[in-house]
Order: C-alpha cells, then sequence, then structure tokens
C-alpha cells in the first residue's frame, strides 16, 4: 500500500480528485495518510476533515526563520514514513533537504506542458496569463518528478489542452484543471503504486 502525503496551499481541487479517484478505485494500493497545508483556512483542510484524513498545517507565519520552518516541515512529513510525497498547488519551495531523503518520491503537478512557462514565476494564472500572451493554441498540464530545479525534474505524463478564442486566464485555467490536472495527477500516483 502506497502511503501519500499531499501537501496543499489553496482550495484542493487536485486533493479532492485524488480523494475521489481512491475512492472510485481509478487509484489503487494507495491511502492518502495526511494533507499538510502551509495555510490556515484553506479550502483543502476542509475536503481532508471531509475524507477523514488527518490535516495538518505548517506555516512559515510560526517560525522565526525559514531554516526552523523547513525542518518543521520536514519533520511532520517524516512522521508520516510517506511512500511518495503530492504537491497538489503546494506553493512553497521544497527544503533541499527533503528532496535529498525523498529523491524520485516527490511529484509535482504544472498547468503547462513543460518546458513551456515553467520555472521561477510561473504558477496558477501567471501561466495562463503568459500562454493568452503568447498566443499558444495548446497548452495542458505536466506531472513530473520535483528535483532541485524548479519545474526541472523528470516527466511522468502530460496531456494537452486546446486554447479557444475568447478565452481569459480563468476559464483557461478551469479547463486545463478539468481537462487535464484533475485526470493526470491520479493516473500518475495510480502508475507509480502499481510500479508501472
Amino acid at each position: 500500500m502506497l502511503r501519500v502525503v499531499v501537501m496543499v496551499s489553496g482550495g484542493g481541487t487536485n486533493l479532492q480528485a485524488i480523494i475521489d479517484a481512491v475512492n472510485t478505485g481509478d487509484i489503487t494500493n494507495t491511502e492518502i495518510v495526511a494533507v499538510i497545508s502551509n495555510n490556515y483556512d484553506v479550502y483543502a483542510l476542509e475536503r481532508a476533515k471531509k475524507a477523514g484524513i488527518e490535516d495538518v498545517v505548517v506555516s512559515p507565519k510560526d517560525y522565526s526563520d525559514r531554516a526552523k520552518f523547513n525542518e518543521a516541515l520536514l519533520d511532520k512529513v517524516d512522521s508520516y514514513n510517506p511512500d511518495l510525497i503530492v504537491l497538489a498547488g503546494f506553493l512553497v519551495v521544497i527544503p533541499e533537504a527533503m528532496i535529498d531523503k525523498y529523491e524520485n518520491k516527490i511529484i509535482n503537478i504544472h498547468p503547462s506542458l513543460i518546458p513551456s512557462f515553467c520555472g521561477t514565476g510561473y504558477y496558477g494564472l501567471k501561466v495562463h496569463e503568459a500562454a493568452l500572451e503568447r498566443g499558444v493554441k495548446l497548452t495542458g498540464a505536466t506531472v513530473h518528478y520535483v528535483d532541485k530545479g524548479t519545474d526541472t525534474g523528470p516527466i511522468i505524463m502530460q496531456k494537452a489542452v486546446e486554447v479557444k478564442e475568447g478565452d481569459t486566464p480563468e476559464i483557461l485555467q478551469r479547463r486545463v484543471m478539468e481537462e487535464a490536472e484533475w485526470k493526470l495527477l491520479p493516473a500518475a500516483i495510480n502508475k507509480i503504486a502499481n510500479n508501472k
């Protein structure tokens, strides 16, 4: 049984896609052992509660410096003995010590077809704004392993999504989530859980 810790910063729509896929059997051999947020009062924590999953907050605001936060975050993750850490909209730089300790055991979902629109500064709506500004016809999402770079780890899966006439960043973001992110992330977890 793959022990998964999901790390979130906001509403938790990707978390919900994972929870739903575990419940329907689209993800097998997997248990979500905890949801960790860096923010209090985000809906992702409510999603975890409703699903009966332990939810915790490790916020940088609760520590005097980044080093102490990083240490507390790693200690909390370690306490769950995870086989896989899933970054599902976690908008915090992962400490290098965690990347070293969990090499090839941390995955991230990114809202573009890497290598397009990735790296420092490209997250959330900013990715979709950039895609529209540059006039691309296809965008999408990528699940990749996390390394010490920003969106530079080995790609696991990608799915393309059409950019349509009249799209706003918000409309495009929603389509990428519905057509790519919410399908890709559960599929990637299932592959990892079943050694595929």
